[in-house]
């Protein structure tokens, strides 16, 4: 592919043809009105006073030694925990990382049968909520400081006179995959009388409505994307916020990946109103609107259904718009039946009953779509609700959920709680619901619990506490314990149980103390399971059909609320990294917007940033590529007020526009109309100011193309190669030379590298202002470039960091030699030594080095410098940073290292060893927690490596080869499957 046919841009002034970076083609020469001798004066003067206050002494920190030590641990030496990370929608087999009693990072748990590959971006940014300092220090009545002992005396006084009088007791959870939690509250509500309903913020009953209707089972199946050489999703984001993301990831990615052997690129078809991370990595995006999602469904099932020669359930549904376009994908999927899958994201039970109906007819089921292990979450539905308000209840226990927040009806929860005799929160941070409760009794966080999980049926894992318990809280099922049983000694329960139900049916079974003991080193236990026989009942979907059929569409705009891939459901927003981490498609961070069409805003007169009225929310405009003319997108879980840090407020609730509709939640919402107001905020759009205009930055090609040619579309990679000269001579590496690989076929853009960096690196946090100001800190930063019209652009992502060039442009400009070549091919930074020229970061043509321009990390010795606008340097939240890696101060300069302290741990342990280190021994943080494999790390002095391998193939280059930086890292040509 030529790549004169493709004209790539980053944001909508970039697409304008009058774009005024153009226009100063040709003339970038400026003659500066200041003389050389004045300029060199004032060089001299900024040197002298750059090296004056750099030679202030730094901070002395003084370290405690232990005063008897524990045979377990070595100072300085990490120990690592399996354990698993679930948050009501996500889940991860995690690796805790230790360093001297402190939980300072979390990794893949390479044994894990669920999450082997990879973990997300949330998941390596929950480190950082365990030294939360806004968390409840212990427990509370009606906002006073009470003990333990005394709030269990009255809680089970009022328990006990509720359960002789037969009063209602609600205990309301969000879902709920302990087994032994489980077991748990039965015991309680036995005891009680009391009823156990769970909630989801944003709820999937709908699906399993849909499978109860049509199959006769509520269960969530498997989806195996990997064995899919066709998959069609409408409005579904399963790379990102749907199901399980991270496990669809790591599948999705084995048939996108072309250098191990792969020579059949599945097929992706998206349809969607708004730009999703999924349909952005879609090979061929159909653009709809919302409303449409009903009669798309229902046309492919009728086209399905004449080819199969089953009647038209159905025939007065009218054609959707783009039916030919849609016609060509079914083509496909009966091309590919037993071998694809269809997949909707709307909590609609009619649409997903048809879903059903269509991959029943495509031979899906019980191949690409198993009922062999179910998923357990996402179990919460209206119910609870309804219960609360019809009922009078004695006491509602409300663990960990926050409906006040999240929930369109809240002013009526609100008055329900509010009038029980005994209402109680279990949780660990305040928030609008735990502020109604008369007791507030705080729990630990995961870190710091004993707990265990069945994220899959047949698939148990072990939580085990990484540290002490940081305030005077106390687990949920403690509290349980001690109200049924008086007692509450929660790991003895865990442990009773497992060795009870599950120890019988361990293959390896021994000794039940060892069974325990391995599981967890393990981490989790499988088990064979029978799996659920399913049948479909097909007269279900000749009723949904009739439903959508008779559904009148609405006047006006539809607002459609979706998931922000970092906050999710709201509790992002009292993480600073995943405030600071920007929304992949848009890259916008810190608050939500609404996304409009680029056609709407001419028509409107709108720019990012105005305010817009739509009903009763008022919310910032954003203009999004792709968008559909007739839809606004909404990132929901912003707005929270109730015990967030000021810092941290931002965006506005869209919770309360949600409906609920015959008992089930609705995110996509009819007949609204924008209004203007005339104000304005300016958003935290992190792209646009590193712009690589007219460059062959991304290279891209078909599948058809790469058939023929592997080096399709990268045909400039030969020429340069073939033109490069030099008259200094080639630097030998003798022993190591470290680079890297990035196949932008398989990078997603997830995120889950920038965070995991931020965790490894001790990233700063520097605010919404500082970010706006294009302060931001991140080392690895994720390009997103559009190809094609602002209509339906096709979108590819780039990760760029320090390129580790072999002719760094960055070193030669150092006046004091603080960033050098390693002799291992690393560009270095020497900390004590940069005294802030930014020279380095004027010549480095990637513009990936970062300048704190204050002082982000309260490493500084002068009190005055300190900026910390999200509560980042006090003494609890810096217990976080790891030892390995300097905290940089102001006035210095930063960048990507290759994780050199990884490096150097894992060359000392091979020397230790007397042994060579092998190829993936060493994986930095970026390269580890890729769920999607796209980054690789080696040996470039190895040919038997991965990243050697890599570097030969025909799709590999460099960003910026015809400069002659030589960088360390290349990247793989993004390949379409447009066949």
């Amino acid at each position: 592919m030529n790549r004169e046919e493709n004209t790539y841009w980053q944001i909508l002034p970039e697409f304008d043809p009058l774009n005024p970076v153009k226009s100063i083609r040709g003339k970038e020469e400026v003659v500066s009105p200041t003389s050389r001798r004045n300029f060199l004066k004032i060089l001299g003067l900024g040197t002298a006073s750059a090296a004056l206050i750099a030679s202030c002494k730094r901070p002395v920190e003084k370290a405690i030694p232990y005063l008897i030590k524990p045979e377990e641990i070595t100072p300085g030496k990490s120990v690592y925990y399996a354990s698993s990370y679930f948050n009501q929608n996500e889940f991860g087999n995690v690796l805790v990382k230790v360093r001297d009693n402190r939980p300072i990072k979390l990794e893949p748990n390479p044994a894990s049968v669920i999450t082997p590959r990879g973990a997300s971006g949330r998941v390596q940014a929950s480190v950082l909520d365990v030294y939360n300092v806004n968390r409840y220090k212990g427990p509370q009545k009606n906002g006073e400081s009470i003990e333990w002992e005394t709030a269990d005396s009255e809680i089970i006084a009022k328990l006990n006179e509720f359960s002789e009088s037969s009063r209602a007791v609600l205990l309301i959870t969000p879902t709920i995959i302990s087994p032994s939690t489980k077991k748990l509250i039965a015991e309680f509500s036995e005891k009680f009388g009391a009823q156990w309903h769970q909630y989801d913020a944003i709820p999937m009953d709908g699906y399993r409505e849909a499978n109860r209707r049509v199959f006769g089972t509520d269960a969530l199946p498997e989806y195996d994307f990997e064995k899919a050489d066709c998959i069609v999703s409408i409005g579904c984001d399963f790379l990102g916020t749907w199901l399980s993301p991270v496990e669809f990831s790591a599948h999705y990615a084995k048939r996108r990946a072309l250098h191990n052997g792969n020579r059949k690129l599945s097929k992706h078809w998206q349809i969607e109103a708004g730009m999703s991370l999924t349909g952005s990595n879609a090979d061929i995006r159909i653009r709809t609107e919302r409303a449409d999602y009903g009669k798309i469904l229902a046309h492919i099932y009728n086209v399905l259904a004449t080819k199969k020669g089953v009647p038209l359930t159905d025939a007065s549904l009218q054609k959707p718009e783009k039916a030919d376009e849609l016609d060509k994908m079914l083509a496909e999927l009966t091309e590919n039946e037993g071998k694809s899958i269809v997949v909707c994201g709307d909590n609609n039970p009619d649409y997903q009953v048809l879903v059903n109906g269509i991959n029943q007819m495509l031979g899906n089921i019980g191949n690409t779509i198993r009922f062999e292990r179910t998923y357990n979450h996402f179990t919460g539905s209206e119910q609870w609700k309804e219960t609360l308000l019809a009922t009078d209840p004695g006491a509602v226990i409300i663990w960990d959920i926050n409906p006040i927040y999240n929930h369109p009806e809240s002013e009526k929860i609100k008055s329900a709680i509010e009038k029980a005799p005994l209402s109680i929160a279990i949780g660990s941070l305040p928030d609008e619901t735990s502020d109604l409760c008369q007791y507030v009794l705080p729990s630990p966080g995961y870190l710091e619990c004993w707990d265990d999980a069945e994220y899959k049926s047949g698939i148990f894992s072990v939580l085990q506490p990484t540290l002490h318990k940081l305030f005077d809280s106390r687990q949920a099922q403690e509290s349980l314990l001690t109200w049924t049983e008086g007692e509450a000694n929660w790991r003895d329960y865990i442990k009773e149980n497992w060795i009870s139900k599950y120890f019988p049916k361990y293959k390896e079974a021994g000794d039940p103390d060892r069974f325990w003991i391995d599981m967890l080193r393990k981490g989790e236990l499988v088990l064979d399971t029978n799996g659920i026989s399913v049948s479909f009942h097909d007269d279900e979907v000749k009723n949904s059909l009739s439903k959508i059929a008779a559904k009148t569409p609405s006047d006006g705009f539809t607002i459609e609320l979706v998931e922000n891939i970092s906050i999710r459901t709201g509790d992002g927003p009292l993480n600073p990294w995943l405030q600071e981490c920007p929304d992949p498609v848009t890259r916008v961070a810190w608050g939500n917007y609404a996304s409009i069409a680029p056609s709407v805003a001419r028509q409107m007169n709108l720019k990012n940033g105005d305010i817009i009225r739509l009903g009763s929310l008022v919310i910032p405009a954003f203009v999004q590529p792709g968008q559909a003319d007739k839809t606004i997108s909404i990132s929901l879980g912003y707005g929270r007020v109730k015990g967030v840090p000021q810092e941290l407020i931002t965006g506005v609730n869209a919770y309360p526009l949600t409906k609920i509709e015959n008992g089930f939640r609705h995110f996509a919402i009819s007949g609204f109309s924008i209004e203007k107001t005339g104000e304005f905020e300016q958003l935290a759009l992190m792209q646009g100011h590193q712009s690589m205009e007219g460059r062959a930055i991304i290279r891209e090609s078909t599948f058809n193309e790469w058939t023929k040619n592997p080096a399709a579309g990268n045909e400039l990679h030969e020429e340069i190669e073939r033109h490069q000269t030099t008259l200094y001579k080639k630097q030998e590496y003798k022993g190591h030379k470290w680079g890297m690989a990035i196949d932008l076929n398989t990078c997603i853009g997830c995120n889950a590298c920038v965070l995991a960096c931020n965790t490894e690196n001790n990233i700063p946090v520097v605010g919404k202002k500082e970010t706006i100001r294009h302060h931001e800190m991140h080392w690895i930063r994720i390009d997103r470039y559009y190809n094609g019209s602002e209509e339906n652009p096709e979108v590819v992502r780039q990760p760029v960091m320090c390129q580790h060039c072999g002719n760094a442009p960055c070193e030669n400009v150092c006046p004091v030699a603080a960033t050098t070549h390693s002799d291992e091919g690393l560009n270095q930074m020497t900390y004590n030594r940069c005294i802030g020229t930014r020279y380095c970061n004027n010549n480095c043509p990637y513009k990936v080095r970062r300048f704190n321009w204050l002082d982000y990390t309260g490493a500084d010795s002068i009190p005055n410098n300190r900026y910390d606008p999200a509560g980042m340097t006090v003494d609890l939240t810096r217990m976080r940073h790891n030892p390995d890696v300097t905290v940089r101060a102001k006035g210095v300069i930063e960048k990507c290292s290759f994780c050199v302290q990884r490096i150097q741990e894992k060359k000392l342990e091979a020397k230790l060893e007397g042994r060579q280190l092998e190829d993936g021994e060493l994986q930095t943080a970026c390269q580890q927690t890729c769920p999607t494999d796209a980054i690789v790390f080696g040996d470039l002095n190895d040919p038997n490596s991965k990243v050697s391998k890599l570097k030969s193939d025909p799709r590999n280059y460099h960003l910026l080869e015809e400069l002659h930086t030589l960088p360390s890292v290349g990247y793989l040509t993004k390949i379409r499957n447009k066949s």
